[in-house]
């Protein structure tokens, strides 16, 4: 790095920074997140300026991007900060020298603007990785606690398995689904498995035709899907999209569902005067009417 150069920047750090700061606080009001105290905001500046000017010290290095980038992914900050920022750094900087220009020879100019983008440049790369990288491994990592829940079989009685769903399904859930349900009814020894879509919010020809693969699948290895959680809004969107579901049985509720799965495996419920407190309980946790 140009010796010059960094004395300039080193000497006159206190103006530098102040018109970087300035800059800054009037883009925050646009451009980030409003729930970002102005405490916070103004204590992760000076951090941030404190790891560029410490970048230049050690000539271009510095120990401490990794975890500036983790503190702010853990706050929840855009990577438009860092790039934003370190833009704003280099015009600032670039607008300094250039008004120091008449106690600079001229000649020598513009070998300090390339000693600006040669300073600059590597800290914005190394920062964006390192914040691309921490939050890609987050995003790994909840992506498989994510598939660890997204789809559990819950057996709820000798041969009749529920398979509640929440959320969106796309492609790749889809496969997973397909894979846990095929898995979870032979583990179980299951005739009957209610794939309960009450916490899906949209049911659409992707997500029904998904629904249809699953069911067809289970049927080819001697069970039968019952799909509940219909609510009128669902059955009005299938009707209009004309999803065939008539391969096999739905119900408006995980109850009633539930109640054909017994019926389907030659049991039912009866009042003999002596309830069978068990099935009862299990029914009334099923809800529905």
């Amino acid at each position: 790095m140009d010796t010059k150069f960094k004395k300039i920047v080193l000497e006159n750090s206190d103006t530098i920074v102040q018109k970087w700061l300035d800059e800054i606080d009037a883009k925050k009001r646009g451009n980030y997140s409003a729930s970002i105290s102005n405490e916070l905001f103004e204590s992760t500046n000076r951090e941030f300026v404190n790891i560029i000017f410490s970048s230049i010290k050690d000539q271009g290095k510095t120990k401490n991007l990794k975890e500036f980038a983790e503190k702010l992914i853990n706050l929840g900050w855009k990577v438009s900060y860092i790039t934003d920022g370190l833009q704003v750094f280099r015009r600032v900087t670039i607008d300094f020298i250039l008004s120091q220009s008449e106690k600079i020879d001229t000649n020598y100019i513009s070998q300090l603007l390339e000693s600006v983008d040669g300073w600059v440049e590597p800290v914005i790369r190394q920062l964006v990785n390192e914040y691309s990288g921490n939050w890609e491994n987050i995003v790994s990592l909840q992506r498989v606690a994510l598939q660890e829940l997204s789809a559990p079989l819950i057996p709820v009685i000798d041969n009749i398995t529920v398979m509640p769903l929440i959320g969106t399904i796309d492609t790749e859930r889809a496969k997973l689904i397909m894979e846990g349900l095929l898995d979870g009814v032979i583990k179980h020894n299951s005739e009957v498995v209610l794939i309960d879509i009450t916490g899906v919010p949209v049911v659409d020809t992707m997500v029904a035709h998904h629904i249809i693969q699953a069911a067809e699948a289970v049927r080819l290895i001697g069970a039968t899907c019952i799909l509940v959680g219909i609510r009128p809004e669902i059955a009005q969107t299938i009707v209009n999209l004309g999803i065939d579901l008539g391969k096999f049985p739905t119900k408006s509720s995980l109850r009633k569902g539930f109640i054909k799965a017994l019926e389907m495996t030659g049991r039912r419920i009866v009042d003999s005067g002596k309830k069978d407190e068990a099935i009862e309980e299990m029914i009334d946790s099923l809800g529905g009417e």
